[in-house]
């Protein structure tokens, strides 16, 4: 069973950066996809970024590869979230999640992925 734990946020000023980390338990198979999302108040769950586990592979949201950067580390089990020129419109919990069934590229929809972890809040001040 795959469990996804992400640290890292916290709160930061406009203009900073922040590196998540999402943490994987059990086997990540090499085909497997995994996501960052974010969720603002009241909002619609958000595509970030995906990458594919063995090769690395990423997709980006629309607007997103200017300042997110996704990638991982195999050995450590690993996704990061690097992000740079935050705004207080990055303010939201930022979850990670893995698709275990990709085709192609990461998926966008937030439907392709069965596990969650459990967040970790981003505050961005003006």
């Amino acid at each position: 069973q795959v469990q996804l734990v992400e640290s890292g946020g916290g709160l930061v000023q406009s203009g900073g950066s922040l590196r998540l980390s999402c943490v994987a338990s059990g086997r990540i198979l090499s085909h497997y996809a995994l996501g960052w999302f974010r969720q603002a108040p009241g909002m619609e769950r958000e595509f970030i970024a995906g990458i594919k586990w063995g090769t690395g592979f990423t997709t980006y949201g629309d607007s997103m590869k200017d300042r997110f950067s996704v990638s991982n580390d195999n050995d450590k089990n690993t996704m990061y979230l690097q992000m740079d020129n935050l705004s207080p419109e990055d303010t939201a919990v930022y979850y990670c999640a893995v698709d275990f069934y990709p085709v192609g590229a990461p998926h966008k929809l937030r439907t392709s992925y069965a596990i969650w972890g459990q967040g970790t809040q981003v505050t961005v001040s003006s």
